[in-house]
């Protein structure tokens, strides 16, 4: 495009020159005057001011005779004269150089009437343009070296700029070629430029890199998860399973005595089978409700849902009383005032909140070998809350938040309770699933208290 405007430059600069040229010249070729007598001696005059500045020849065909105006005649220059047959019928300008001077030419035909008849030929009024040549070669001159020189110029700036541009873009690609490489997510792209293209990649990049690397860390928190979890159902299934076997092992040896053999008498040997059959009775039963709670919760890692309808509460939470009555336990179960509950519904699956109260309450009852454990109610504001109370051993507040982690207990009670520890995970799962919260505060010894909070349904229930 600077070549483009620099040649339009150049060609409207040569065009206005030249035609101020051209117009003067067929002005001055209509002053041009001849004189002439009986003998052909022929006179060329150019008239006006600006006919000094300009040379004229005449040729004259039927006499062959060439007429010089005075101007031309003292610089002893003559021009070309044409064929008579390539002469045309209209003028023309011709640029020539005649002894190295540069001329514009206007040339046409002529009559010229004498006494002897009508002589033909051909004028050509000239001017010099040695000025506007150079004028015009000087443009030329600065055009290209201006237009090289600025094309130079701007490859060179246009290079350094885009390489600068583009260095945010080998950045971006230095940190995709470290995640492609290796595992740290933690990068980012530093930039300080504006918020342009560039800018905006780099950002969604960077953001792309913190998705990922929250990502990546929630999978290893998984994968940690999982394998915690199979290590943990692994030991858990291999105790009562150990005990399983090591019980058959020695019915086995036992029932393999003959008569006489050993020093075992009969009611020992019943009661020793009795024992053992008991012991892998209770394993067994133990097994089952691992097995039923790890269903449970792969239930929930799948995120499978159950069916929800509105729920009375004060049925609910009275039958949840009376049965929880009839678990064994050790300390006192004391039941709180549940008439406030007449009315209050909830939206939940009863089967899974009645579960959810049994684990709570199985807990406590756990955890308690000595106090009391009570059931209540409370409002707050559009929730429900249900209370469960013991004053058994408590815990230490750096163990509450780990209390809903699959197969945790605390140090103190591992080997002094009964339990997997699923069941607080399985609540949680279940609260979750009911859009609720639970609240927990302990102090050790001197008990526990959970609050299980669900939102209370204010739009009449279907009956």
């Amino acid at each position: 495009m600077l070549l483009a405007l620099s040649a339009a430059i150049y060609g409207f600069v040569y065009y206005s020159t030249y035609d101020d040229i051209k117009d003067k010249l067929k002005y001055q070729t209509g002053m041009v005057k001849f004189s002439s007598d009986w003998n052909y001696d022929l006179k060329l005059t150019v008239a006006g001011p600006e006919g000094q500045n300009l040379f004229a020849q005449a040729y004259i065909y039927e006499a062959k005779r060439l007429i010089a105006s005075d101007s031309l005649k003292s610089t002893g220059l003559q021009f070309g004269v044409p064929e008579k047959s390539a002469l045309g019928t209209h003028p023309v300008f011709i640029q020539t150089t005649v002894a190295g001077n540069p001329f514009l030419i206007y040339q046409t035909a002529i009559s010229i009437s004498t006494t002897s008849g009508d002589l033909s030929g051909v004028l050509q009024v000239a001017t010099y343009t040695g000025e506007q040549v150079k004028l015009l070669d000087r443009l030329k001159n600065i055009l290209l070296v201006g237009s090289f020189a600025t094309l130079i110029a701007a490859f060179t700036l246009g290079l350094f700029l885009a390489r600068k541009s583009m260095s945010p873009i080998g950045k971006v690609i230095e940190a995709a070629n470290g995640i492609q490489t290796g595992n740290d997510l933690s990068s980012r792209i530093e930039y300080d430029g504006p918020s342009d293209e560039i800018g905006r990649l780099i950002q969604t990049v960077n953001s792309m890199l913190g998705r990922m690397e929250g990502f990546y860390r929630e999978l290893e928190d998984s994968y940690a998860t999982q394998r915690r979890f199979v290590s943990d159902a692994s030991h858990e299934l291999r105790t009562p399973l150990t005990t399983i076997r090591g019980n058959i092992e020695l019915l086995q040896k036992v029932w393999e005595l003959g008569p006489g053999d050993g020093k075992m008498s009969e009611a020992e040997i019943r009661q020793l089978s009795i024992e053992s059959v008991q012991d892998i009775a209770d394993e067994s039963r133990r097994m089952s409700r691992l097995i039923g709670d790890m269903l449970s919760l792969a239930r929930a890692d799948t995120g499978r849902t159950f069916d929800k309808e509105p729920v009375a509460l004060e049925p609910m939470m009275t039958e949840v009383a009376r049965r929880a009555a009839l678990l064994p336990r050790q300390a006192e179960w004391i039941v709180g005032d549940l008439t406030n509950l007449n009315g209050k519904y909830i939206v939940g699956n009863k089967d899974y909140l009645q579960q959810m109260m049994f684990i709570f309450i199985d807990n406590a009852f756990k955890y308690t070998p000595s106090g009391e454990v009570t059931l209540s109610a409370v409002f707050y504001q559009d929730q429900v809350g249900l209370r469960i109370s013991d004053t058994g051993i408590g815990m230490d507040k750096d163990e509450v938040p780990h209390i809903f982690d699959r197969f945790y207990r605390a140090d103190e009670s591992r080997g002094m309770t009964e339990g997997i520890g699923l069941g607080l995970s399985i609540a949680k799962w279940i609260i979750d699933e009911h859009k609720g919260s639970v609240e927990v505060v302990t102090r050790q010894g001197e008990g526990t208290t959970f609050i299980i909070w669900l939102p209370l349904l204010f739009a009449p229930p279907l009956e």
